[in-house]
């Protein structure tokens, strides 16, 4: 990992976050070093959604490429749903699965706007990558799926599909 010039960090840790912000906004003024890839949402989940990204990936400034990706379930399960599947389960049926095929689009860069604050970017390149990949967008994390919803948010979603009709 030190070779390829990983930047590792504790999410929870406020100390490590901003040491990832300062390691990143090094990086990039360096134009002599490779772009960063960065997986904003911070999980991965069905293949159907993209979900809440991380703000402080655009916080740092610089230039967004960003990619869509998306598994072609026909052949083999890429996700692993590790509430239902151990990680020995998970390696088995990837390795028999018959073949794992994704699509990956390159998409054209996206720079942040004067007025936009980092959630509204983040959000834009959000939309972009759903549009292309034919994903849902939605407004919450990955920890949803390792958590059960709280109740205040499923009354109110309840009443935002009431107001509908």
């Amino acid at each position: 990992m030190q070779t390829c010039q990983h930047v590792l960090f504790e999410r929870s840790e406020m100390k490590d976050r901003h040491l990832v912000r300062k390691k990143i906004r090094e990086h990039i003024a360096d134009k002599a070093k490779l772009p960063i890839l960065i997986f904003p949402e911070g999980t991965c989940i069905n293949n159907t959604s993209v979900m809440m990204f991380k703000k402080g990936s655009f916080e740092v400034g610089g230039t967004i490429y960003p990619v869509a990706i998306k598994y072609d379930p026909r052949f083999g399960d890429a996700f692993w749903n590790s509430t239902k599947h151990s990680m020995l389960t998970y390696v088995f049926n990837i390795m028999t699965s018959w073949a794992l095929v994704c699509n990956v689009w390159y998409l054209p860069p996206m720079v942040k706007e004067e007025e936009e604050d980092a959630v509204h970017f983040a959000n834009r390149v959000k939309a972009v990558i759903a549009a292309q990949g034919g994903m849902t967008v939605l407004p919450w994390d990955g920890g949803l799926k390792r958590k059960t919803v709280k109740e205040s948010f499923k009354e109110e979603q309840q009443k935002k599909y009431c107001q509908i009709a």
